[in-house]
């Protein structure tokens, strides 16, 4: 009996595992776990994070679109001596072979001037335009502060 529990257990965390993770592809580049922090109602801005494994050329992130909000942008966080830093970027550079995670504290998409709370367990479609690899829509899940559904860094 305990051995069909532990099975029926493992069976239940192998079909959240999949079902919480998600991929898209934009010509050499897919695109993992698209998801954002949920927020409260009337912050103006939220976070969007995300891995690029680009298995091809190097390309470029030239532009992301989302109807949740004003304007999307790309930024980087980093610390300099003791203050934290976040800077907009023009570009997000792909390098080629290679992985690039968009992760809270580093690299970012903002979703600045949000139109309505990003409430967890919801999701929404993002555009995002790449240099050489084009147009994709993905499909962003909001995920509760804190929850363990991080993109993997490989």
């Amino acid at each position: 009996m305990k051995h069909a529990q532990a099975f029926a257990a493992s069976m239940l965390a192998l079909a959240w595992l999949t079902a919480s993770a998600h991929e898209y592809k934009a010509g050499t580049i897919v695109i993992g776990h698209p998801h954002a922090r949920a927020t409260v109602s009337g912050q103006p801005t939220g976070g969007g994070y995300m891995r690029f494994k680009n298995s091809g050329a190097a390309d470029k992130l030239l532009s992301a679109s989302a109807a949740v909000s004003t304007s999307v942008e790309m930024h980087s966080m980093k610390m300099e001596g003791s203050m934290m830093r976040m800077r907009q970027l023009d570009v997000l550079v792909l390098p080629a072979a290679s992985t690039v995670v968009l992760e809270p504290g580093g690299l970012h998409l903002m979703f600045v001037g949000l139109k309505a709370a990003l409430k967890a367990g919801d999701s929404f479609p993002l555009k995002l335009r790449f240099e050489k690899a084009g147009e994709v829509e993905v499909q962003v899940k909001i995920e509760a502060v804190g929850s363990s559904q991080e993109p993997h860094k490989n």
